[in-house]
């Protein structure tokens, strides 16, 4: 897996599995020892991507602090996940758009990802965006958190002025 985020960082989604193969120092067939196609391999990342980012992002969670405190707390542990693994940021941004990503690693991602989501609706309930639809009530929260962790790796000095900007505008956006 990790042979894949570095090679999928680099070269993108369309990457050959040779070349994954070659970076894990395993022969190309023997990838399909582990994956039976290159479609499984991208879904089982995509996975464990996702996982390990929520595990971060959770972890310690404030549960009676009040919505803000628990936001900022979710978003500055993503974005400093983000911050401190840029390949897997990208890997993952890349593997996100990807067209091997099956409807049911969405399906399994997105139920494992219900307590962000229940905090999110907390959170927008009495917002601006308390009526849209919440898939673009995500891609606009995927635009700004996918800038913040632009900006907090081309800029790591000011990593967490970045952090802290980008949550002020997820917050004026939805809350």
């Amino acid at each position: 897996m990790a042979a894949a985020v570095r090679v999928i960082a680099a070269q993108g989604p369309g990457a050959p599995t040779a070349a994954i193969a070659k970076e894990a120092g395993v022969a190309n067939g023997s990838l399909f020892n582990y994956f039976a196609t290159k479609a499984e391999l991208y879904n089982q990342l995509y996975l464990d991507l996702k996982a390990e980012a929520f595990r971060v992002a959770m972890d310690e969670m404030p549960a009676e602090a009040d919505l803000r405190t628990q936001t900022f707390h979710l978003w500055s542990r993503w974005m400093n996940w983000a911050a401190s693994s840029p390949e897997k940021r990208k890997a993952f941004a890349q593997i996100c758009v990807a067209d091997d990503i099956s409807p049911e690693s969405r399906a399994q991602a997105g139920a494992a990802m219900a307590p962000i989501v229940a905090l999110i609706e907390r959170v927008r309930a009495g917002g601006v965006l308390a009526g849209q639809p919440l898939p673009f009530v995500f891609a606009i929260l995927e635009s700004l958190s996918g800038a913040t962790m632009d900006f907090m790796i081309a800029d790591p000095e000011h990593a967490q002025t970045h952090c802290k900007a980008g949550f002020e505008a997820l917050w004026r956006a939805i809350a």
